[in-house]
């Protein structure tokens, strides 16, 4: 009996078991990409301009977790408030099943991410069929790299942004203004969510074909920038200094390949 009334206790705990399982999974996450993510990264760095691996179905899947689990591990922690608002919303309205579906609502924003990595692969075919990307799998053209830098500043200044950007700033307007009842409603929010998330940061994640997809400075780069532009007050200046910043340096490196 105390040991059932113990597991009840700990189950109530929605909040606790939803931050601790995000956090592994960011953990994991994370330790995947600094593994090198399945791709000899050390040949990578050391003939960056030898031509890219051959595709192969093999290769194209490695290349999809790739991407997917990296989108875990930089936009997971700026999404674990809306997640863990979530959980406290079911608890507070003394509703069963809060953490699972809390659970429900972050496979649903992850599963948008994973259509965002299917996307990535297909751009990084394509980019790599016209020799524009390297063995490194960074640009090999000063013209795509600028104009992709050019892009993401401009970007940063549209109305598309703004709008996505303010439900992700705010977990309490989004949940307000698209709460939805059950697991599937919770499904179904996360993956409104992710769409957010991802016209939000979409953009800045194609800065990774100019660095190098799997450059870890860049990665963690964005992955803190995302972070601070989505939870600190000032996000929003933030971002349009980023945009001029971007817009300055995209200009400098297409004027330089020139």
């Amino acid at each position: 009996m105390i040991g059932y009334l113990a597991l009840e206790r700990l189950l109530r705990r929605d909040r606790l078991i939803v931050a601790v399982g995000t956090a592994g999974v960011v953990a994991l996450a994370w330790a995947y990409l600094a593994s090198g993510a399945g791709m000899d990264t050390e040949m990578m760095a050391d003939m960056p301009d030898m031509a890219p691996m051959p595709w192969t179905p093999v290769y194209a899947v490695l290349l999809f977790v790739m991407w997917w689990v990296m989108m875990i591990a930089m936009m997971v922690p700026s999404a674990a408030p809306a997640v863990l608002l979530y959980a406290a919303v079911k608890r507070k309205d003394n509703a069963s099943g809060a953490a699972t579906e809390a659970w429900v609502f972050l496979v649903g924003y992850l599963l948008t991410w994973a259509g965002f990595s299917l996307v990535a692969v297909l751009a990084q075919w394509a980019l790599e069929r016209l020799g524009l990307l390297s063995m490194a799998m960074a640009s090999t053209s000063s013209v795509l790299g600028g104009v992709i830098l050019l892009a993401a500043g401009l970007y940063q200044f549209t109305p598309l942004k703004r709008a996505c950007l303010r439900y992700c700033q705010s977990p309490l307007l989004f949940l307000s203004s698209h709460w939805r009842p059950g697991p599937a409603g919770a499904f179904g929010m996360g993956l409104r969510h992710g769409s957010y998330c991802v016209g939000c940061c979409w953009f800045l994640m194609a800065l990774l074909f100019v660095s190098g997809v799997m450059n870890l400075v860049w990665i963690i780069g964005i992955a803190l920038y995302v972070a601070c532009e989505k939870l600190l007050p000032l996000g929003r200046w933030l971002s349009h200094a980023t945009g001029v910043a971007l817009i300055l340096l995209g200009a400098l490196v297409l004027v330089r390949g020139m």
